[in-house]
């Protein structure tokens, strides 16, 4: 952890390893309600820049499990952290610190907003709550260090 402009916030170093994975997906548009049990890794690209690689295995309230792959790139600055796509197209920003909100990302119609919660380090979360005319869910997601 190190300290930016006052606050104790986590570094590169303090994610860097696998993490185990629990998701729930609450789905209130179409009823559609899941869990995910999966893993997280992040790798070192460079001494500020991480890779953000998640595996895992969607259970469906319909019975129906599918695989699912996600990549992001995660940019540490002076005030934050940048994620974007694996194609670099940007995703959004949170501070790794405390419970604080990540800026908020428009795609078309819809709009996702995240809550970050460092508070219980190592464990932490993410809760994305997702809405427009084609998607109203919220998505939890814990991780805890392998």
């Amino acid at each position: 952890m190190a300290a930016m402009g006052g606050i104790l916030m986590m570094t590169t170093q303090d994610f860097l390893g696998g993490w185990r994975l629990q998701r729930t997906i609450r789905d209130h548009l179409n009823g559609q309600h899941g869990t995910l049990a999966g893993t997280a890794v992040l790798a070192a690209a460079d001494a500020t820049h991480l890779i953000y690689d998640e595996t895992g295995v969607l259970h469906l309230e319909n019975g129906a499990n599918l695989e699912a792959t996600r990549r992001y790139l995660w940019a540490w600055t002076a005030d934050g952290v940048d994620v974007t796509f694996a194609d670099g197209r940007p995703f959004h920003r949170f501070i790794p610190s405390g419970h604080a909100a990540g800026t908020d990302h428009p795609c078309g119609d819809d709009y996702y907003t995240v809550r970050y919660d460092f508070t219980c380090w190592p464990r932490w979360s993410a809760v994305w709550t997702v809405k427009g005319p084609r998607k109203d869910y919220v998505s939890t997601s814990t991780y805890q260090p392998c």
